[in-house]
């Protein structure tokens, strides 16, 4: 359900790298959500470091949102980084696996199974 590699990089560094490895792939970034930020700053004690990068695939997201308009809620997708217990973690939810869960169409398992080995070319190429 989950693609998630360690790495021995600073979060600060798999941070740029991750953003560096989206966009050389083809991706583009919508927005990045520093999830660990938010909290600190809401007064909520969080120790751990974790920022949700937005990416998109403009080709791809319209061949879903073209065959189904519901699919817009699965979008875009997500890659995080993120520490636990101070190693620094890169990853995302498949979306082979998500997408299967909201639809049978076999052309979007198909898109579907192109952005997961993009999604895990990126990770890779972050960490």
């Amino acid at each position: 359900m989950y693609y998630i590699v360690k790495t021995n990089k600073s979060f600060s560094q798999a941070s740029t790298d991750l953003e560096l490895a989206v966009k050389h792939n083809g991706f583009g970034i919508l927005h990045i959500h520093d999830l660990g930020d938010t909290l600190r700053n809401k007064g909520i004690a969080f120790n751990e470091e974790c920022k949700i990068f937005e990416v998109c695939n403009p080709v791809q997201a319209a061949k879903v949102l073209s065959a189904d308009m519901r699919l817009n809620m699965a979008l875009p997708c997500r890659i995080s980084i993120f520490t636990e217990k101070g190693i620094t973690q890169i990853g995302f939810i498949k979306p082979v696996q998500m997408l299967s869960a909201l639809s049978q169409d076999a052309g979007l398992i198909q898109v579907a199974k192109e952005v997961e080995q993009k999604s895990i070319q990126i990770v890779d190429e972050a960490k």
